[in-house]
């Protein structure tokens, strides 16, 4: 009997843990990313996130980044730049918890890119230096730290036709500290050139971290400008 009450208290509390993390809930991620164009070699990166533990609700967190891209070539790009990330850590909304964490992130990162036959690659890697700040100091989960932690994408597009393309990647996070392994984002979506420079994407991604999968849809808008001045034409 004891062992049997025993073993229904160790389901209850798995059961809480995953129902705190919300592992077992699908989530949304709403995303923009901008790049740019100022002058033949330089360009602007520009990005938005919000991302949910639920479809569109449950705040989880605000990503928001930005950098200075140098492009080498047509296949060859490096870019510095910062980032600020606001966190909810919390599935259930705990108030002592809520929006807790705020981040300020500086990385560095470089984009190779080659094609086979009409299917693009495409190679980044990154490194981050990460100043996480915890508000609520009696978290018993997090605590004020510098962090550094180096990730490599490999992303695939396949063309279908003048619109549509498919696009694939996975991802691995590794640690430049304690536990090397991090995560790992493993990606597939269907994409849609709707105007010249503007693109969109609806996607899944599986976001694999050492103790928890979660599961996300991801919606994303690309909008490419080119800022720099046209010539005028046949000038008087």
């Amino acid at each position: 009997m004891k062992k049997t009450l025993a073993l229904l208290a160790l389901l209850h509390s798995i059961t809480s843990f995953a129902q705190e993390i919300g592992d077992d809930k699908w989530g949304s991620w709403h995303m923009y990313f901008g790049t740019n164009t100022i002058s033949e070699k330089l360009s602007i990166h520009t990005e938005a996130q919000l991302r949910y533990y639920e479809n569109g609700k449950n705040f989880n967190q605000l990503l928001l980044r930005t950098g200075l891209n140098y492009h080498i070539n047509r296949n060859a790009m490096v870019t510095g730049g910062y980032a600020f990330i606001d966190t909810d850590p919390t599935f259930e909304g705990n108030e002592n918890l809520i929006n807790n964490i705020s981040e300020h992130r500086v990385f560095q990162q470089l984009i190779l890119k080659n094609t086979v036959g009409r299917v693009l690659f495409e190679h980044r890697y990154r490194l981050e230096q990460r100043f996480i700040e915890v508000e609520n100091r009696n978290s018993p989960f997090y605590e004020k730290s510098t962090q550094h932690r180096a990730r490599y994408r490999l992303q695939v597009t396949v063309p279908l036709n003048k619109i549509f393309f498919l696009n694939f990647y996975d991802e691995i996070f590794l640690n430049l500290q304690d536990n090397v392994y991090g995560q790992n984002r493993l990606y597939g979506a269907l994409g849609a050139h709707v105007f010249k420079n503007t693109s969109v994407q609806v996607g899944y991604l599986k976001n694999h971290f050492p103790r928890a999968n979660f599961d996300r849809l991801q919606i994303g808008v690309f909008y490419n400008p080119d800022l720099r001045r046209k010539s005028k034409k046949n000038a008087p």
